[in-house]
């Protein structure tokens, strides 16, 4: 009786040989040595940052050098550990040696803090009793915490809004001329400042003097010229006074939005554009029929990251106000109560309350990056 191809009776595997087995073996243990050695030399490396008191050029080599070092080594020396296991879990195990680090490190800078931060905001001041929800309490009936919120939504509204609109409209201007590079550089110049440094620049173009002395400030000059008196900009016009700081941001902000707008606009093709103007479509109507919707998906994203700029804002409201005058955000108050007044147990909840506030922005971003195929 002959048997089918189809139904070859199964063969048992060979056992490893002897000299498969030293090699695994020899490999487990050199991996084993490498991480060994690292953590020594991670280990000497810390001790003499810490203790050293040697020239601060040295010192900061050696950290360069202990910490790029450092890492390469412990990547090296944990691959090749799990390269030495069965191909199963090699596979299994691989990705989590290189997405491993950095989730250790966010979680420990990131997730952690965060949570030891919602556990001190249900503390008092001093952080040694217990009050529960008293803090949010606190600031959602205090008047003049409630402004807070309200001078956050004024940079929403109105900061986020500008820098889009402006952004858009500059892409597409900008698209059809033919200094669109000058133009485009001029305007996205900005973003190589600080925020620090934008709201030092600005404080200039706001500075007021005496009437009896001439004016440095840019915008009283003007002002003064005209026949006007100086004003207070920053501080007079309660709370309007928010939007002269709001400028500052959509001055930083709309280069942003027009570079990737312009991005966007130059991926339509021309096609669409050219059988529009043939079917006797103006400017007007391929910009709002056409270019609208063929990016939405930049606009969405650009706005939804902007909105969490405004959201955080606090260098340009410390060095022009310092919060003062009406001006406080979330994130002035947060460091005025913790930093300045002590009070552990509201600052902390000025933080949570911030990040509750960016985490739904960020979740519907990611999930457009994912319908965009981002990542």
């Amino acid at each position: 009786m002959t048997t089918s191809p189809l139904s070859q009776p199964e063969v048992d595997q060979p056992p490893p040989s002897r000299s498969r087995l030293r090699e695994t073996s020899l490999g487990l243990l050199t991996s084993l040595a490498i991480l060994a050695f690292t953590a020594v030399i991670l280990y000497a490396g810390f001790i003499f940052l810490r203790d050293s008191k040697a020239p601060k050029l040295v010192v900061a080599g050696v950290a360069i050098v202990w910490g790029v070092a450092g890492v390469a080594l412990l990547y090296f020396g944990a691959n090749h550990l799990v390269e030495q296991l069965p191909d199963r879990w090699t596979a299994l195990l691989q990705p989590y040696i290189f997405v491993g680090p950095a989730v250790a490190i966010l979680s420990w800078y990131l997730l952690i803090p965060s949570f030891r931060t919602l556990y001190i905001s249900l503390l008092d001041r001093t952080s040694e009793n217990f009050v529960g929800l008293q803090n949010y309490i606190d600031i959602f009936t205090q008047r003049s915490l409630i402004s807070t919120f309200r001078n956050n939504l004024m940079w929403i509204v109105f900061g986020a809004t500008f820098a889009v609109i402006f952004g858009l409209l500059i892409a597409v201007l900008a698209d059809r001329s033919k200094f669109e590079r000058t133009a485009k550089a001029l305007i996205f110049l900005p973003m190589a400042i600080s925020f620090v440094g934008a709201g030092i620049i600005w404080n200039f173009i706001y500075e007021v003097k005496d009437i009896s002395v001439p004016q440095i400030g840019l915008l009283n000059a003007i002002v003064v010229a005209l026949g006007g008196t100086p004003k207070a900009w920053t501080a007079s016009f309660q709370p309007w006074n928010n939007l002269f700081l709001i400028v500052i941001v959509v001055w930083l902000q709309t280069g942003f939005a027009m570079v990737l707008f312009s991005a966007a606009i130059k991926g339509i093709p021309s096609e669409l554009t050219e059988a529009a103007r043939v079917d006797g479509a103006n400017e007007v109507q391929i910009f709002f029929r056409i270019t609208i919707p063929y990016i939405m998906g930049t606009i969405i994203t650009v706005s939804t990251t902007i909105v969490i700029f405004t959201l955080k804002i606090f260098d340009v409201v410390i060095v022009m106000t310092g919060g003062q005058f009406g001006t406080e955000v979330i994130a002035t108050q947060f460091y005025r109560q913790y930093f300045t007044n002590r009070n552990f147990g509201l600052g902390s909840a000025f933080a949570i309350i911030l990040l509750i506030a960016v985490i739904p922005i960020m979740i519907y971003n990611l999930r457009q990056f994912r319908e965009q195929e981002g990542f």
